[in-house]
Order: C-alpha cells, then structure tokens, then sequence
C-alpha cells in the first residue's frame, strides 16, 4: 500500500486525530492515502464515524501495542 502522507496524533484526544485528519485531507489529492498513528482507543470508532459522514473511504484500521493505525482514501 503506498502511503501518500503520514500524521502522528500520539497523544492526543479526540476530536484533535479528526482535525488534524480533515486538516491533512484537505492538501491530498483524491484517491490518496493518508495514515493517521493515534494512542486515543476512542479513535477507531471516530474514524469510522469520521469515514462515514466526508465520503472519505476507511481502507485499514489496526491496533499495534497501544497504537491505533487508520489509513484513509481522499474522496
């Protein structure tokens, strides 16, 4: 998978990962892809939700240790 940009959100809580995605988003070309790293457990379920309300397609979501990993297609 060919990662076009990369943001890390360690750290932070919500909705500060969504903003700094939507944020990322609006620079990408479309058909894209970002990444987003997260520590907030709340992320998977915002992203989903996040994914579902800008038509921006959720193409991964895992867990490693206590890092949340999503990639996003720019729509």
């Amino acid at each position: 998978m060919q990662i076009d940009k990369e943001i890390d959100t360690r750290g932070l809580n919500c909705p500060l990962p969504i903003l700094k995605a939507k944020k990322a988003l609006t620079d990408m070309q479309s058909g894209q892809l970002l990444k987003v790293v997260s520590t907030d457990g709340g992320s998977l379920r915002d992203f989903q939700a996040f994914s579902r309300q800008t038509g921006n397609e959720l193409v991964e979501q895992q867990t490693v240790g206590d890092e949340f990993i999503h990639v996003l297609r720019r729509r």
